[in-house]
């Protein structure tokens, strides 16, 4: 995966609108049951408050190393005192806060024991801003916009983002070219349409598709049906301890959980939202700031409450090693994703092939010097049905399964993809290796998939087999010392 630079050259500039709410947690202890009812006594020992809903966003760009902008509502009373000195601590100006005398400032209360949200209250109203502070948002949304790189719509639900207030932003976007990612609320999706991105969760997304989301399949249904009746860029659909799915053009990407500890997904939302537009911004493709995003929130939720995450965390977050021999074996397209990750990073791709029906030393030592004309080696693997058709009824003697997961053990193997066709061509043409081996004594230009290679500046090499060392060799002898 890459990674924006740190720190960024030319801080992205993002301009969020949607729902600033005050998070206030009492931290204590708890050590008994009161005697007035079966309820825990908690002990305030500490009392903090912090910026929720578009707030968490705003803060969470910040601590990316964005310059963020906030365009929301207040309501005219003292619980909107804190909010200004809070934006002002993350270099966040407050001239787009608009005050609303006829509504309460939006306060989540969290009371939290050792380490465990015992209990939380709201205040707060979900009616719809009026007519005439939907005209006040968006003359400051406007005003930022034209400053900005990309915009987020953090949409909680508490009456800012009404639909004209998401239309109307989502249409100065388009006019000024300006990527706009939306983190939506409720079931009516129309309102976001035309956006670069929607993040809803596993539940959202299937209430906002009408699809019970009980399988993979319908998480797929799901994202495939909102892209399409609403015309959207992309849909990542976070999926909690499953990771997320992204869904863009056409094509599905699953991306697992690098989460190594959960603790508190508080807030986890606003992470992701807010990682996906700054990954964007510094000029990542949605795909890679999709993974950049997962990562970022497998971080946040190892943290107590709605809590943010560095540059630097990122970068540095170990995460588990996935070792397991199935995960080198990979379909085509799941195959062309890595390889753009490895060659983003300035790594080269060797490409071979072969049945590999009996694996044995000749081929480990074929593989090994295959592997050192470049820094990542894929094996393309005949699938039974042509190892038949190539070789004839009674091969293969081992499963494509088996034989896959043989080359997939060896360290000189990176990556191994089987392929139907009688010959690799078709794969080759979508790999377009770097280098391109071939086992045996032919002529480059004999070798399939060569005119492909060499259009694109690579290279094939031939590699002499082992003598004595061979498949039909094997069976041969074993045919032999049959009694």
């Amino acid at each position: 995966m890459s990674f924006p630079s740190f720190p960024p050259e030319h801080p992205p500039r993002i301009l969020v609108i949607g729902d600033l709410m005050l998070d206030r947690y009492l931290l204590g202890s708890c050590d008994r049951v009161s005697p007035e009812a079966p309820v825990q006594v908690v002990n305030v020992a500490k009392e903090t408050r912090s910026l929720g809903g578009a707030g968490n966003v705003v803060a969470n760009l910040a601590a990316l190393g964005a310059r963020a902008t906030l365009v929301s509502v207040v309501g005219a009373d003292l619980e909107a005192t804190p909010l200004p000195n809070l934006l002002q601590r993350y270099g966040v100006p407050t001239d787009g806060l608009v005050a609303d005398a006829a509504r309460p400032t939006t306060i989540k209360t969290r009371v939290v024991a050792s380490r465990q949200q015992i209990v939380r209250f709201d205040v707060e109203t979900v009616a719809a801003v009026s007519s005439e502070v939907e005209n006040e948002l968006l003359d400051r949304f406007a005003k930022h916009l034209v400053e900005s790189d990309v915009v987020v719509l953090s949409d909680y639900g508490k009456g800012v983002l009404t639909t004209h207030v998401a239309r109307e932003c989502i249409a100065l976007c388009t006019k000024h070219g300006k990527p706009v990612f939306v983190d939506p609320k409720g079931t009516d999706y129309s309102k976001y349409r035309g956006a670069t991105m929607i993040t809803p969760n596993r539940k959202e997304a299937g209430a906002a598709a009408g699809i019970a989301m009980s399988s993979a399949g319908a998480v797929s249904q799901a994202g495939q049906r909102l892209l399409r009746e609403h015309a959207l860029g992309a849909c990542l659909i976070t999926l909690s301890e499953d990771g997320m799915e992204l869904f863009e053009g056409g094509r599905e990407h699953r991306l697992p959980t690098e989460a190594r500890e959960v603790f508190d997904v508080t807030g986890a939302g606003d992470t992701v939202i807010a990682s996906v537009a700054f990954a964007t911004a510094c000029g990542l493709t949605l795909l890679d700031a999709c993974r950049f995003a997962n990562r970022a929130a497998g971080i946040v939720v190892g943290k107590l409450g709605a809590a943010t995450t560095t540059l630097a965390e990122i970068k540095n977050a170990t995460v588990p090693r996935q070792t397991g021999l199935d995960e080198k074996v990979l379909d085509v397209d799941a195959l062309c994703e890595k390889l753009a990750a490895d060659r983003h990073s300035g790594k080269s791709v060797v490409f071979t092939n072969g049945c590999f029906d009996i694996l044995h030393a000749g081929h480990v030592r074929y593989l090994v010097e295959a592997r050192t004309f470049g820094d990542v080696l894929v094996v393309g693997l005949n699938t039974d049905d042509s190892v038949r058709r190539l070789k004839g009824p009674s091969r293969p003697l081992n499963t494509e399964h088996d034989r896959a997961l043989l080359l997939a053990a060896l360290a000189s193997v990176d990556y191994v993809v089987p392929f139907a066709d009688d010959t690799p061509l078709a794969l080759i043409e979508r790999v377009v290796p770097d280098v391109l081996v071939k086992g045996g004594d032919y002529r480059a230009e004999d070798v399939v998939g060569a005119d492909v290679v060499t259009r694109a500046h690579g290279l094939v090499k031939i590699v002499p087999f082992l003598e004595g060392k061979s498949t039909s060799g094997l069976l041969d002898r074993i045919s032999k010392e049959k009694p």
